[in-house]
């Protein structure tokens, strides 16, 4: 069965067998924190997409999209497609202590919310292209009340509801591993659906890549 905003609510308030105020007024916070916590994990080819943008010169920063939810590739078009490899924030910043320095970009890190960290410091504009999984709308703000994990994902999106309302009521210890249990279950049958996230190629770093079969 699908979900939308307000058969959510309800069954979460089924499940956890409270109406007290407070839990209720937070339940779209609850919600979104699952969500949350699911995309952050399942990176599906649904959410992906790709943006165009420029990288100036002796700016080290890069602008995100307001969607952005995690990068799959940077490239940027130095006569052909260079990729960047993706960092941690703290190995650019180390490899390049000075923004002063210089040069083609080989590495970017997530450095803030809004802003990737490149290094070295671009020597000069780039076209770059963004391959990136980007947060869908939460059903919370759907005017449609509904929402992709609503309709595709709707086991993964209760469990994953109940185990962040759970939390938030310090509920009963067993019913929080029961709830976590079919969290696992249902989040592991969705990630399945996201193939290549949980791999890497030469142009990401991580995980390491698993063939089809």
């Amino acid at each position: 069965m699908s979900f939308t905003f307000t058969t959510l609510k309800q069954a979460i308030q089924d499940y956890t067998e409270s109406n007290e105020t407070t839990f209720v007024n937070n339940l779209t916070t609850i919600i979104k924190q699952a969500e949350d916590r699911i995309l952050k994990r399942c990176q599906l080819p649904d959410f992906r997409k790709n943006v165009t943008a420029n990288m100036s010169s002796a700016n080290q920063y890069l602008a995100m999209p307001t969607d952005f939810l995690t990068p799959y590739s940077l490239a940027i078009d130095n006569s052909g497609y260079d990729y960047l490899i993706f960092k941690d924030v703290n190995f650019v910043r180390q490899a390049y202590p000075s923004s002063s320095t210089t040069g083609i970009p080989k590495y970017y890190a997530i450095f803030s919310d809004t802003y990737f960290l490149i290094g070295p410091t671009p020597n000069a504009n780039f076209a770059v292209e963004l391959h990136y999984f980007h947060k869908p709308e939460s059903i919370t703000a759907s005017s449609s009340g509904t929402s992709w994990l609503g309709t595709n994902a709707e086991s993964t999106l209760l469990y994953g509801c109940l185990l962040e309302a759970y939390t938030f009521l310090k509920g009963d210890a067993d019913l929080m591993q029961l709830y976590a249990q079919r969290y696992e279950e249902a989040v592991s049958r969705l990630e399945e659906l996201g193939e290549g996230y949980n791999t890497t190629d030469s142009y990401r770093s991580g995980a390491v890549r698993k063939p089809r079969t």
